[in-house]
């Protein structure tokens, strides 16, 4: 396969791709023509069909797969496909992760050390209740394929069960420098804290926010979710429910940032130190990716630190 990353201007190729976006316009002889947006795991790739009434251009539409035949050329500094024909493929004749943006990391792997944690749980209720969910096969199945976001951070295929075991793991040793932490509340509500984004957000391709995740958010949903399988649960002690229900809501720590409540417990304030943490770093990642490795140069403002940002240094010798 001829990943995005590797193509170069002057080559004919042909290849599937995923068609994120299909758009019409019309050139200025008032012409239609076809802008898309062609994906696979390396990045994105503008594309033109100049000609919409060609015999080889067959219909298709956004998120479908598609043979594509055309000529890699470069248009103000970026490469771009002008696309001679196209064919629409059946989704269950590509492998899915060779068109999105997939964890470095061992998926099921992460998810074998994030369920490790439910065996060291004292609390047999927040135990059973941690069963319930993550020893479940068709939710396991889900969450592993899932982001944490449309954007932002965490937003590839196994992205939610990487920033969910990062928080776990930050949880964790919170709780070894500051013994007064009740580790199995807040380990149990580090794995549940964004269990809500499964239906916040569609599967892949899409990957794009529900009407639920639109009007409810994925703390609301999250909680709902974990309270009815607490009251699934005969004899669930009340205070831990509430407690635990309270650091789902407060995990993102203020209100301007979502957080329905902030935080009134010592579990719910490393909870939200620790989420944060996670997702400041992975963005920031993900920011200075485009930078080659030793790159000092600034990369210009970023919105979301409201600061100039580049790589650190190797530092001096």
């Amino acid at each position: 396969m001829r990943y995005i990353e590797t193509l170069r201007e002057g080559e004919r190729i042909s290849e599937v791709y995923l068609c994120r976006q299909k758009q019409t316009f019309l050139t200025k002889a008032g012409k239609p023509y076809d802008s898309l947006t062609l994906q696979d795991k390396t990045g994105t790739l503008d594309a033109k069909i100049w000609d919409v009434n060609s015999n080889g251009i067959e219909s298709f539409d956004s998120l479908d797969y598609v043979y594509i035949m055309g000529d890699v050329t470069s248009f103000q500094g970026k490469l771009q496909l002008n696309v001679k024909r196209v064919k629409r493929v059946e989704a269950d004749a590509v492998n899915a992760v060779d068109y999105l943006p997939v964890s470095e990391h061992d998926i099921p792997q992460m998810y074998r050390e994030l369920t490790a944690y439910i065996g060291q749980f004292k609390n047999l209720w927040l135990k059973k209740l941690a069963e319930s969910f993550f020893l479940d096969a068709d939710f396991a199945e889900k969450f592993q394929f899932h982001s944490a976001a449309k954007s932002v951070h965490h937003g590839f295929v196994g992205g939610l069960v990487e920033h969910t075991l990062h928080v776990t793991q930050i949880s964790d040793y919170f709780c070894k420098l500051y013994p007064m932490l009740n580790r199995d509340l807040l380990l149990c509500a580090a794995m549940f804290h964004d269990i809500g984004k499964l239906k916040e957000l569609s599967k892949f391709p899409a990957n794009d926010y529900t009407d639920e995740g639109q009007l409810l958010g994925h703390i609301v949903i999250g909680a709902m979710e974990v309270q009815e399988h607490i009251d699934a649960i005969e004899g669930f002690p009340q205070r831990t429910a509430t407690e635990l229900i309270h650091c789902i809501l407060a995990h993102h720590g203020e209100l301007e940032y979502g957080s329905p409540k902030k935080p009134a417990l010592m579990e719910a304030v490393a909870l939200s130190f620790a989420d944060n943490a996670d997702a400041k770093i992975e963005t920031m990642k993900e920011a200075l990716s485009t930078a080659p490795e030793g790159n000092l140069e600034w990369q210009g403002y970023n919105r979301l630190f409201e600061s100039n940002i580049r790589r650190t240094g190797a530092g001096d010798k």
